[in-house]
């Protein structure tokens, strides 16, 4: 599916018109894009299971406003495949690490949505002291295994798919928490998910299978913020809020009407949430 040229410009391009730089890093034998943007403390996006920094572009064009904001690539979006090369969330947590100190961020805050809040989570229960803040969407302390989540999985493996596939397309609906409304904003999910080969979809979904941090949350001991979509049907809210129960001192913000990618569909209301939280909580530290 492609997005027409009119409808591209009202979504992605005239919203999102910030002066930005483009590189690439050497992580783990493979080069991987990052994006920055912006100044002021710095702030890192981690990507989701699909959609690569470009789904996040229109969030972190939102808080480029007041930080420098860096979204990196993972193993995998530009080699496929790298992801093979990858066994546990744990690789993509010490590339973050290594990518944080090859760009000389100092502590800086740390925001993952879901598969990169998984990402985000295991590095801030190993390396707690190289992040200021912690902000996380989409995602809990273990991964539990649905069948939609098996049946998607073993699809993504066996079959080769056209990038307009009606099964494939309604699970990307069911990030958005319900049918969406036709428009830019859906045929944007669409196309810059399926801009992430199939492959690594799938082996991304098996790498969540054995993730589990709920032992280790003790860990962490920084400033953290939950947000929760009250219409996210993958990650409900309530797992959210047993996730920033288990988090000293973390917390919790229901994003009202939001699904999983309620960091787009949302996008304002979580970049106020998330500045206003890191104002307040990691001026010092971030």
């Amino acid at each position: 599916m492609r997005i027409a040229a009119r409808r591209r410009n009202e979504w992605m391009l005239a919203p999102h018109d910030v002066e930005g730089r483009q590189v690439q890093i050497r992580l783990g034998g493979e080069w991987v894009d990052v994006v920055q943007m912006g100044q002021g403390d710095p702030l890192v996006l981690v990507p989701g299971l699909a959609g690569g920094w470009k789904l996040l572009a229109p969030l972190a064009a939102e808080l480029a406003r007041h930080h420098q904001v860096t979204i990196p690539g993972l193993r995998g979006d530009r080699f496929p495949m790298g992801t093979s090369l990858v066994r546990s969330l744990g690789d993509h947590a010490r590339d973050l690490g290594d990518l944080i100190g090859q760009l000389g961020l100092e502590r800086p805050a740390l925001f993952g949505v879901s598969f990169g809040g998984a990402i985000a989570l295991e590095l801030a229960v190993e390396r707690p002291h190289a992040i200021g803040g912690l902000v996380l969407q989409g995602v809990e302390a273990r991964f539990r295994t649905t069948l939609g989540a098996t049946i998607a999985r073993r699809v993504l493996e066996r079959f080769p798919l056209p990038t307009d596939n009606g099964f494939l397309n309604q699970f990307f609906n069911l990030l958005h928490g319900g049918k969406p409304e036709p428009g830019p904003l859906s045929d944007f999910v669409v196309e810059r998910c399926w801009e992430t080969d199939q492959g690594v979809m799938a082996r991304r979904i098996g790498l969540l299978e054995s993730f589990d941090v709920s032992d280790r949350l003790w860990r962490i001991d920084i400033p953290t913020l939950v947000l929760a979509g009250t219409r996210d049907a993958i990650v409900p809210p309530a797992r959210h809020r047993a996730l920033a129960s288990e988090i000293a001192g973390a917390r919790y913000v229901a994003l009202e009407g939001a699904g999983h990618i309620g960091f787009l569909t949302h996008k304002a209301e979580v970049a106020r949430n998330v500045r206003r939280f890191l104002r307040e909580n990691c001026h010092s530290a971030c």
